[in-house]
């Protein structure tokens, strides 16, 4: 694997190009006080929109203000992650947070105004200026939350209020990017080295148990020691949400977070009734890893080792990359060549360095291209991720080139179905294609684990979400002890009782960036669900569901998250598309065992 102790090192193609945003700060600050000038022009038009034309003039100013604050925040949050521990890019990001709070308030007015005219009004406005028809769709939308949308003046407090309301989730992001340390380890050279979130994904997985032990002791400390303050940031966050919801009116903070997609509540409860009327599933697969191992006590610094010795394979990036292009290839030519654009274009930003964000992400920037970010470790799991992040980057690409900016930006919830397409159509293909048993074997044990990680994890994440939002609706107290006691039987819930409880086994929810994204993990299961539908005929060759995928990823926000899906033979509103999930995830145990 390799290291490195500075970001110079990294060679140039690894590394993204953040000149096709801008070429340096000066023309980033040029676009600042262009906003700022802007945001001065949008306030004017409070109490001056009376017809069609000036109701035009102030959406199409809007949408050109949205434009470029979207660049001058991407190329100061993408400065930042490379290196959180500089504080010129910090300070830089600071700014345009305080900035975006600015245009909030200058738009507050509109959403009140809007709400206030009679539908016929609108109408008329429409048709009497043919510059609103782009805007037709998104005004109509609008009118959906009426009921949820305050007066002019509580609006702008809102707004007023939005970069205080963000604290939690920027404090826990600092904390666990900028200041936790977790300690040394023994690396395979037997040196004491301290431990990164990189190394700790790898560690997990080692043969050795003693080092997977001393890593999930060492990962887990710092959450542990800080527990109080994470639980502090964690339940204002939490509250945060509560509060919001009442204000505006929402029967529940879920609802609320559902509200914009038009996803009922009862696709987020039946995910959750559905997978735990399955669970025995994974209660199997828990006994079968305990066997497998021969171990008398399996841990949680167990459930992650690969269950096959000495299958483990060494991908560099550029290996992974051609895997990638190869086993994507049923989605065609166009998609491919996407691909060598990402590669040729420094889209990407490859290699673990000191101080830069952990995980891996997409950020897709209108008119000019889609950002990862990865962390990449040369093995298989950072080839999943490269084939994830990519079939995030490739939807938005397509979506910003067959979209007006108006639709472009699609939904969180079908997000994570052009990812995890991506991931099952990798395993497919390498299954397929792999021939040395042990191998073949050690894919289907990552691929049974990949799906306990996307799709179980995550509904158990998102049960963790619903249970604490109640809490705080029914006035109830949060804190670590609630926290834990919380985490841990769902825990065990899902995992089954083969597991024998350490004591940092109950602060997992310490460690999750995505509670602070509130209701965001279901969208990874219904997403999963959703891929293996459509990636199982893909793979079969059924041209049919390929043309329908190709025009949902360029559909952007097109039509509601669920309407675009049914499109593609998926139906989200009924439980099957979960059950035919979890019935695949029985069919992979069954075929594990036997070999």
């Amino acid at each position: 694997m390799q290291t490195f102790t500075t970001r110079n090192e990294v060679p140039i193609h690894e590394k993204w190009n953040l000149t096709d945003l801008y070429s340096d700060y000066s023309k980033w600050e040029k676009d600042y006080q262009l906003i700022e000038k802007m945001a001065g022009k949008l306030k004017s038009f409070d109490g001056q929109i009376q017809e069609g034309n000036s109701l035009y003039q102030y959406l199409k100013l809007r949408e050109e203000v949205s434009f470029l604050f979207n660049k001058i925040y991407a190329y100061a949050m993408l400065n930042v992650d490379e290196d959180t521990r500089v504080t010129k890019a910090q300070s830089f990001l600071d700014r345009a947070k305080q900035l975006s709070v600015k245009v909030n308030a200058s738009t507050s007015f509109f959403m009140p105004y809007l709400l206030s005219l009679e539908e016929e009004t609108l109408k008329g406005y429409i048709a009497g200026e043919e510059g609103l028809k782009y805007f037709e769709e998104d005004l109509s939308e609008s009118f959906r939350y009426k009921t949820h949308v305050l007066s002019k003046e509580q609006e702008e407090v809102l707004s007023q209020l939005g970069e205080a309301l963000s604290v939690p989730g920027h404090t826990f992001g600092m904390m666990n990017n900028a200041d936790i340390r977790f300690g040394e380890v023994t690396d395979d050279h037997g040196e004491r080295v301290e431990l990164t979130r990189g190394m700790y994904s790898k560690f997990i997985e080692d043969e050795d148990r003693e080092k997977r032990k001393e890593a999930y002791k060492a990962y887990y400390q710092p959450y542990m020691h800080l527990k109080n303050s994470i639980a502090s940031t964690l339940s204002a966050a939490i509250k945060n949400n509560v509060t919001l919801a009442r204000v505006r009116r929402y029967p529940s903070a879920l609802e609320k977070s559902l509200f914009s997609d038009k996803v009922p509540k009862e696709v987020y409860e039946n995910l959750i009734t559905t997978t735990k009327s399955n669970i025995a599933s994974l209660h199997r697969y828990t006994r079968i890893r305990k066997e497998k191992l021969k171990v008398d006590e399996l841990r949680q610094y167990d459930l992650n080792v690969p269950l096959v010795k000495g299958a483990k394979q060494v991908i560099r990036y550029d290996q992974a990359y051609e895997t990638m292009c190869k086993a994507l290839s049923p989605l065609g030519k166009e998609y491919i060549n996407i691909l060598d654009e990402f590669k040729g274009g420094r889209y990407i930003d490859v290699r673990e360095t000191p101080g830069k964000r952990s995980g891996a992400y997409n950020l897709g920037v209108y008119g000019v291209h889609p950002y990862i970010l990865l962390n990449h470790q040369d093995d298989l799991d950072s080839l999943f991720t490269l084939v994830h992040e990519c079939g995030h980057g490739v939807h938005s690409k397509l979506s910003s080139q067959h979209q007006p900016q108006i639709t472009a930006r699609y939904s969180i919830f079908v997000a994570e179905v052009a990812s995890t397409v991506n991931e099952v159509l990798l395993i497919n293909y390498l299954l397929k294609n792999e021939k040395d048993s042990q191998v073949r074997h050690h894919l289907l044990n990552h691929f049974i684990d990949q799906f306990k990680g996307t799709f179980y994890t995550q509904v158990m994440f998102a049960e963790f979400e619903k249970k604490t939002h109640e809490m705080a609706e029914n006035g109830l107290p949060l804190n670590v002890d609630v926290f834990n006691e919380t985490y841990e039987n769902l825990f065990r819930e899902y995992n089954g009782e083969e597991v024998v409880f350490d004591n940092e086994v109950k602060f997992g929810w310490a460690r999750i960036p995505h509670f602070y994204r509130p209701f965001y993990v279901y969208k990874y299961a219904t997403g999963f669900a959703s891929a293996i539908h459509l990636a199982t005929k893909i793979f079969e060759g059924d041209q049919e569901t390929l043309n329908s995928y190709l025009v949902f990823l360029k559909s952007g926000s097109s039509d509601y998250p669920l309407e675009l899906l049914k499109k593609t033979g998926v139906d989200l509103t009924s439980p099957t598309p979960i059950e035919n999930a979890l019935k695949r995830f029985n069919t992979l145990i069954d075929e594990f065992s036997k070999i």
